[in-house]
């Protein structure tokens, strides 16, 4: 029986995994050069699958970020009056 197409999600194959294929875990070898084509595909090393955390943005940068917009909110605030002083 197969899985409505509303509740499947759309990313699940996009996520961290733990479990590398055996081709993933080929490729990987390859980088990292531990493994050639004269080698064995059964019996392969193990090799380690580190979730990357490349994306995330400090703690302090949000704060940053949240003043920034509040000092450009503030300053097209204060030229809106302006800008109606001088239609009238």
């Amino acid at each position: 029986m197969s899985i409505d197409r509303s509740l499947k999600i759309k990313g699940a194959l996009r996520r961290h995994r733990n479990v590398l294929t055996r081709a993933e875990r080929i490729e990987k070898l390859k980088e990292e050069e531990r493994w050639t084509e004269e080698d064995s595909l059964l019996g392969l090393p193990k090799v380690a699958h580190r979730k990357s955390h490349a994306g995330r943005k400090d703690k302090e940068e949000p704060e940053k970020e949240v003043a920034a917009a509040a000092e450009a909110g503030a300053g097209a605030e204060a030229e809106a009056p302006e800008s109606k002083e001088k239609q009238d």
